[in-house]
């Protein structure tokens, strides 16, 4: 029988931890599950992906910022 414990880590859940290890608030239950079941490999990809696009947004507000605010 499998067990719901035997699953393999979703998309969403991932994304969650990923976010979630971002800003430092990753819950020990979640963080235990995650090396359980999760996928090294995944983790960096989905980490690597998020750090690229939140420099992308901040160059992109700095760009809007110096944009709105030249004479």
């Amino acid at each position: 029988m499998s067990d719901e414990r035997d699953k393999p880590l979703t998309l969403r859940q991932m994304l969650g931890s990923v976010l979630a290890a971002a800003l430092g608030v990753q819950s020990g239950k979640n963080r235990a599950r995650d090396f359980t079941h999760g996928k090294p490999s995944h983790f960096i990809f989905l980490g690597l992906g998020f750090t690229a696009i939140f420099v992308l947004v901040i160059l992109g507000v700095v760009k809007l910022a110096l944009y709105l605010a030249a004479p």
